[in-house]
């Protein structure tokens, strides 16, 4: 952490103050009839350090399909690739309130294609600056302060990136550091975390969110969270990349920023949760205009996004449901789109998108731990952003040089089962398949069958 990241608390989201006027006045009207159930204060002892573990292995592999030509960013047929993760996740309890969070961090590996050709990428596990051999970094390090307003509490349990102890359900949390974006907005209960659930980049995040990184896919910034018992208000400021899918962070947040504010309702029907999130983002960074990256080609005849780069504001919305619906189903939708004029600058390169899905634990046949799941993506572009790839122009996942566009869909099934669990170790092992129809958006590739296997290990 940096003297950038603590300036930032100077410096206010621009699209928070609108989102607070207009949720926090709303929150309770609109869902105060039937609020989520706040778990009894049962609450362990406050415990002042927390240590966990995990270790992710994903090899996956595509069979051969329909490619006619290939450009830079093309998805490659019969191939695999393998990527290994490893981390720590270490707290420690600095006063009342207040925690330390270091997550040190190792990673090998690319995914298929080193991480290009699809833009709804089928491992969630692979970086964009993946390598072989594999590195060390600092994934997380950010300060975590709670105040509590009183009233009912909430046992809060040890787990990453938690201390055991209790909270007030009225409460205001601020964290301060470096850490993912997508850690705390944009959750799901049935699909946000690819090491232990669905894989595909369109399933686990709202993919027309910009979400603000390196190519690590982890950021610099503060994230304010004000919790009632049936709503929760998050807003957050971050840095982007110096360049669009760039492996640094531009410092000088005061005029190239990720802003995101996002309102959670929940509710309950027959006694079974439900959430509803609405998000909105405001991106300011270093990156092209695709009309007039495409109306002024290079000496190569090709869009030339480094002749147009220059502050630009990308901005969007995403729409998030959760159900459950027995003790053992639950279902989910992401519905997301941006402005699709601004060249994409940190995540992947996805102006619509909608993905629908349901998980299953395994209870009706004797397995309460394994868990089936299965979902839908489909992915589109803007009309400017088709033709930058049709003449040529490279997005940061996609680029066949050429472009027969049709929207990109995606079908995925996992199954994922335990196999071990003693002393507070667990292991799984999943079984993953997709099939993705026009990868690139391109309908003269494809379509793709992908394989994979995943041992995930936690501790």
């Amino acid at each position: 952490m940096g003297g950038p990241i603590f300036s930032l608390t100077m410096k206010l989201c621009p699209v928070s103050p609108a989102i607070l006027v207009l949720f926090a006045v709303g929150a309770s009207a609109l869902f105060a009839g039937e609020p989520a159930p706040v778990v009894p204060d049962t609450a362990p002892d406050p415990s002042r350090w927390s240590f966990h573990l995990q270790n992710t292995d994903i090899a996956q592999g595509v069979t051969g399909f329909h490619s006619p030509y290939m450009g830079t960013n093309t998805l490659t047929p019969d191939q695999a690739r393998e990527t290994v993760s490893f981390t720590l996740f270490l707290g420690a309890r600095l006063w009342d309130g207040a925690g330390l969070f270091w997550d040190p961090e190792f990673f090998q590996g690319q995914g298929l294609n080193q991480t290009y050709g699809v833009a709804g990428f089928p491992n969630g596990e692979a970086q964009k600056g993946g390598s072989i051999p594999g590195t060390f970094y600092t994934a997380r390090i950010y300060l975590q302060q709670t105040f509590g307003f009183g009233g009912e509490t909430e046992p809060v349990l040890d787990a990453k990136n938690q201390l055991a102890g209790s909270q007030d359900v009225s409460r205001l949390t601020i964290r301060l550091g470096k850490m993912s974006a997508s850690d705390f907005v944009d959750d799901n209960t049935y699909s946000h975390d690819p090491r232990g659930q669905l894989w595909n980049w369109s399933v686990w995040e709202s993919s027309a969110w910009d979400v603000p990184a390196e190519v690590k896919g982890y950021t610099q910034g503060l994230l304010l969270e004000w919790n009632e018992k049936n709503w929760t208000l998050r807003t957050g400021s971050y840095l982007m990349p110096t360049e669009p899918n760039g492996a640094r962070l531009d410092p000088h947040f005061w005029r190239s920023f990720g802003d995101v504010a996002e309102m959670e309702w929940r509710y309950s029907l027959d006694d079974h949760p439900g959430k509803v999130r609405l998000l909105g983002f405001v991106n300011q960074a270093n990156s092209a205009d695709y009309a007039q990256a495409t109306a002024h080609p290079g000496a190569n005849g090709l869009p030339d996004v480094a002749d147009d780069m220059a502050l630009r504001t990308k901005y969007g919305a995403a729409l998030g449901f959760e159900q459950e619906i027995t003790k053992a189903l639950g279902s989910f939708l992401r519905l997301s789109a941006n402005d699709g004029h601004t060249q994409s600058a940190a995540f992947t390169d996805i102006d619509r998108s909608v993905a629908l899905g349901a998980s299953m634990k395994g209870t009706a046949w004797g397995r309460d731990d394994d868990t089936v799941a299965l979902a839908a993506a489909v992915n589109g572009l803007s009309q400017s952003n088709r033709a930058f790839l049709a003449a040529g122009g490279l997005g940061i996942l996609v680029g066949d040089g050429r472009l027969n566009y049709r929207p990109e869909h995606a079908l995925e099934a996992s199954y994922s089962a335990k196999l071990f669990q003693a002393g507070g170790w667990s292991t799984y092992l999943s079984l993953d398949y997709q099939l993705v129809a026009n990868p690139g958006y391109n309908a003269d590739r494809g379509p793709a069958n992908i394989f994979g296997a995943r041992l995930h290990t936690e501790f």
